[in-house]
């Protein structure tokens, strides 16, 4: 073997010794977007792939991203912010595996503690925007989190079975820079995207804003983690009606609003569809005693439902807005928002009238509210302890038993039968390619 082969043989082993991190970067490329779009494109996973300013796939393009690869977005705000949006008519395919995932993260992550678990608003976020049904006025909206004078942020359309991509196996981590004036990047944003795009296993971690929020659209979800984001878990708005299973929500104990925020229209409320997301086997973790905000909350004719659902300490429960111009207490009544066949652990202790409750808490609705309560126990709720063990930023998840009774069953093929309630059986989904997971967060 000739020296010089033996020194580069000896480069590389002395550099991978070196090298905690499991990914391998061979060549870090800064992409910026001149108006012209990424192009269709594969990103490779021996790169890794630098967003500087805001980066589009813009209609007609396809981004592929290989598994493995790391996405990291450039520090900046205002009009210097970074993020990767697709466009109207554009499409992603992230197709990670359980043994390499696809990482979005800040510039100078080394994957291996060298940014904190609690920083947060490094860099923007993922934004994918679509053709499918949102109930604003005119059919169409420009997406928060980007400069308005951006043509290419228009999303809405009525095409519901439209398909943006796949996102699998991916993890979001430390974004929602700020643009201006409190509006900060979702790590996940979902405009108008249709029922055919795939979303599952995906994770959010420290986003300073919202973990991901819908803008009406059809997409159905499953297998998605939000942790430890400064504002809300999981936003629903702009009739937003698709299909969710196994999802889980952390708030982190020293910030962050709602668990979920529920919202069918935009004021004054009378926009239709209204937003209506069938959620099935989600596990949400508030941060009792400091939280003041509800657990989920649900206004402007915000309809749904939760079932075989797991709901752990917090200081209020679910909220239901009164009003009789556009209160989600009438979808209520119409059988349209459901609470049913749910665990509830710790949440408004020692408060039961909180646990399912009306606000703004005006006038007298103690009638109201005592249909209210009767329904959680008709409705199959209960109050007992899953098992979990949960003490700073470490949860068990796992729940003692697999074997629940009292198991509401769905009418679509969408969501998988399965025994237990919460987010998690036998199985952690998280476990091998979740920054979650690698952390020992959620074990």
């Amino acid at each position: 073997m000739k020296p010089i082969y033996i020194l580069i043989i000896l480069f590389l082993a002395l550099n991978y010794s070196c090298r905690k991190s499991d990914y391998i970067i061979l060549n870090q490329e800064v992409v910026h977007d001149n108006g012209g779009g990424t192009g269709t494109v594969t990103w490779k996973a021996e790169n890794s792939y630098i967003l500087d300013g805001f980066v589009f796939v813009n209609d007609g393009q396809v981004l592929t991203i290989e598994p493995g690869t790391v996405i990291e977005g450039k520090a900046g705000k205002g009009v210097l912010a970074s993020a990767l949006i697709v466009a109207r008519g554009g499409k992603i395919i992230a197709e990670g595996t359980s043994d390499k995932p696809i990482i979005f993260t800040a510039e100078g992550d080394d994957l291996n503690g060298s940014v904190p678990l609690d920083a947060s608003g490094l860099w923007g976020g993922l934004i994918i925007l679509g053709n499918a049904t949102v109930n604003t006025p005119t059919g169409e909206s420009f997406i928060e989190g980007i400069p308005i004078s951006e043509p290419r942020g228009v999303y809405g359309g009525s095409f519901d079975d439209e398909n943006s991509g796949i996102l699998r196996y991916v993890s979001i981590r430390h974004g929602g820079t700020n643009i201006g004036e409190g509006n900060e990047i979702n790590g996940l944003t979902l405009g108008g995207v249709g029922r055919k795009t795939v979303i599952d296993h995906v994770e959010i971690v420290s986003n300073e804003d919202d973990g991901i929020e819908f803008f009406g659209g059809t997409v159905d979800c499953s297998n998605i983690a939000v942790a430890f984001c400064g504002d809300d878990a999981f936003d629903f708005d702009e009739g937003y009606s698709g299909k969710c299973q196994f999802m889980l929500g952390i708030l982190d104990p020293e910030r962050g609003d709602h668990l979920a925020e529920h919202s069918g229209a935009p004021l004054p409320g009378l926009g239709k569809p209204f937003s209506h997301p069938e959620i099935y086997n989600a596990t949400y973790i508030g941060r009792y005693p400091a939280a003041e905000s509800y657990m989920m909350s649900f206004d402007e004719n915000a309809g749904g439902a939760y079932k075989n659902c797991i709901f752990l300490n917090a200081e209020k429960g679910i909220g239901i807005q009164y009003d009789d111009l556009h209160g989600s207490f009438k979808m209520w009544e119409d059988g349209k928002l459901e609470i049913a066949n749910n665990v509830f652990l710790n949440v408004s202790p020692g408060v039961p009238d909180s646990l399912i409750c009306l606000f703004p808490n005006t006038g007298d609705l103690s009638l109201e509210q005592s249909t209210l309560l009767s329904y959680y126990t008709e409705a199959g709720n209960e109050t007992m302890d899953p098992g979990f063990q949960i003490e700073d930023y470490h949860y068990h998840l796992l729940p003692a038993s697999t074997v629940f009774e009292n198991l509401a069953v769905s009418d679509s093929p969408w969501f998988e039968q399965v025994s237990f309630k919460g987010a998690f059986g036998s199985n952690n989904w998280l476990a091998g390619w979740s920054y979650l997971w690698k952390e020992n967060i959620v074990y």
